[in-house]
């Protein structure tokens, strides 16, 4: 469902100021903003958990390492 919502000139401008490109929906910079205060899934957790067990091993490959792998 789609709704419509009221906000001052003021937020508007600042929310406007935020858009990377000028195609940016208001609700692509409001669902950015909150992102921050949204709670990670179970997967997303497991993810970093299972990240973490790796770097903690060694398993893992660095950006220099990468780079010169790859020949750039």
């Amino acid at each position: 469902m789609v709704t419509t919502i009221q906000v001052s000139e003021e937020l508007k401008e600042k929310l406007s100021k935020r858009k990377i490109s000028p195609k940016d929906s208001y609700e692509e910079i409001i669902w950015d903003l909150l992102e921050d205060t949204l709670e990670l899934s179970e997967q997303t957790k497991i993810d970093i958990s299972l990240a973490r067990e790796e770097f903690e091993k060694g398993e893992f490959v660095t950006h220099e390492q990468l780079k010169k792998e790859l020949g750039l």
